[in-house]
């Protein structure tokens, strides 16, 4: 195929992604307009009814939102809307609100964590080791186990890559050199260079015999490519499953997407880290400046924790096809060629079970750090505990600093995030801003001891609606080099601290007080 043809296919993918984006759009406005219409034309006929039982239920659906055991900064955007717009707020609480608690949906994810919660078995002695060794992150390391059900490993292989076109590269290197199976679950795809060589790496594994899967989310791939690449995968004879489609439907859980990031390979190598499968991610294109992202490559037990959480997800997201019957040959110990010296844990977020672990796991950092404290994230819209927990920990003498992006990618979304500077930076928290662009990486690091790397955004949708995963690193030497690329970050970045610790004008104070209040529902 010529290069001129690729090109054309590849821009008319992404025209096509984005006319689906753009027709489910204006599909869900419809949908809100007909259900806000049904009540309008009923006011309409009979005014008197129709406002008292709409203010009624109105009350009665935020009492109920009221209720729920979330965080306040959930709920209250939630009451706001349904109180003083309650057609529309009433409309959108139907199809998005209530997206996270479809039983159906919810049910196919706790079988198939019965299934497979087995064969992750904790070694006692592993958790004894560390409660001698680091006994500060016995308690983070107990929460993932009991909340999450995956398992601390000891002597595994952990490499750290400050860039993503290096973590890429030892990607494909590891997917050539596969012998059983390969699994790919990424939220974004994009069906461009840095797809290609994967694609023909994938192809000639399938003619050796491996078993391929690749798994992607609908929402975040849909400016990407269009619905043609999964059919184009299969005739290829890779496996393929997207998640969560995007069609306009009511009570469709629109909130809940799969933004986890991570390949696997024969069960012994594992890669995770903030970047997806697009060009923007490895710097072959630039629409924001220079992009900043990380990973880590995995080895040994712990992957079998990465497999566990990728079975899950596949087989409760093909609820038309036959799922796995068996778990033996893809769950079974793997220890690493080359044992490195602390622990490793791996972890994933599934917004189904209503057990914020990507948060918790950071709440539990933030409380332990004694000497500093490092984060990294490319969006921060946090809960007010999470703020709250920030500021003391700079109060109790932490060096806390938190780096954002210097050049946006969507600037609602960056004023946002600038809305949470002032508090933070009056209790002593340092802001930087990434100058040369985007950073996207997700990563936090405390005092030489303790660091996670991930999916997880320090952002609602992250915190409390995507599925995500993460890695929580303990005494390796990649905790070491993962606080050296702070330390070569931050000379790169424009501290904002004593700019935004000042007073604000009640103009700007108004509009982020207004951005704040509806930040879960962006």
């Amino acid at each position: 195929m010529s290069d001129s043809k690729k090109t054309l296919e590849k821009k008319a993918n992404t025209k096509n992604g984005i006319l689906r984006l753009i027709f489910f759009v204006i599909a869900i406005f419809l949908e809100i307009g007909v259900l806000t219409g049904v009540f309008l034309t009923g006011l309409n006929h009979n005014t008197e009814i129709i406002t008292v039982s709409g203010r009624i239920m109105a009350f009665l659906i935020a009492l109920a939102i009221y209720s729920q055991n979330k965080t306040a900064s959930i709920r209250m955007p939630w009451i706001v809307l349904i109180l003083v717009f309650p057609a529309v707020g009433i409309s959108l609480y139907i199809m998005i609100g209530l997206s996270g608690s479809i039983k159906r949906m919810r049910n196919r994810f706790d079988k198939m964590h019965n299934l497979l919660l087995p064969y992750l078995v904790q070694d006692e002695e592993v958790a004894k080791n560390l409660q001698d060794c680091e006994p500060s992150c016995t308690g983070v390391s107990c929460y993932i186990k009991k909340e999450s059900g995956y398992p601390l490993y000891e002597n595994t292989g952990v490499v750290y890559y400050p860039d993503a076109a290096e973590a890429l590269e030892a990607q494909k290197q590891a997917m050539r050199e596969a012998e059983s199976f390969i699994f790919m679950e990424y939220y974004a795809i994009e069906d461009a260079e840095c797809w290609e060589e994967i694609e023909d790496i994938l192809t000639e594994k399938v003619k050796a015999g491996v078993e391929v899967r690749v798994f992607y989310d609908d929402f975040g791939s849909i400016g990407f490519i269009n619905t043609d690449f999964a059919r184009k995968l299969e005739k290829k004879g890779i496996n393929c499953c997207v998640f969560n489609p995007m069609i306009p439907l009511l009570n469709l859980f629109l909130n809940n997407r799969d933004h986890r990031k991570m390949t696997i390979i024969d069960g012994k190598t594992g890669f995770t880290g903030g970047y997806n499968i697009a060009n923007e991610y490895f710097n072959i294109t630039s629409p924001y400046g220079y992009w900043k992202d990380t990973g880590v490559r995995l080895t040994g037990d712990v992957v079998m924790s990465m497999t566990a959480s990728f079975l899950e997800m596949w087989n409760a997201a093909r609820t038309r096809k036959k799922g796995d019957s068996q778990f033996e040959s893809y769950l079974f110990s793997r220890p690493a060629e080359h044992k490195e010296k602390g622990f490793v844990q791996f972890y994933a977020d599934n917004p189904m079970d209503k057990k914020p672990v990507g948060e918790d796991v950071y709440l539990n950092l933030i409380c332990r750090a004694k000497e500093y404290l490092y984060i990294i994230t490319p969006y921060l819209i946090i809960t007010d505990e999470m703020s709250r927990m920030l500021g003391l920990a700079a109060k109790r003498g932490v060096d806390v600093r938190i780096v954002t992006p210097g050049i946006p990618d969507k600037k609602i979304i960056y004023r946002l995030t600038r809305s949470y500077y002032n508090r933070l930076a009056r209790d002593g928290v340092r802001i930087f801003e990434y100058s040369p662009g985007f950073c996207h990486a997700k990563m936090c690091v405390s005092d030489d001891t303790v660091a996670t790397c991930g999916t997880i955004n320090m952002d609602y949708r992250s915190l409390y609606h995507h599925f995500e995963d993460g890695c929580l690193m303990i005494g390796c030497d990649a905790v070491t080099r993962i606080r050296e690329d702070f330390e070569n970050i931050f000379p790169q970045c424009r501290e904002v601290t004593e700019k935004f610790a000042s007073g604000r004008t009640p103009m700007l104070r108004f509009g982020q007080l207004v951005l704040r209040l509806f930040a879960p529902l962006m």
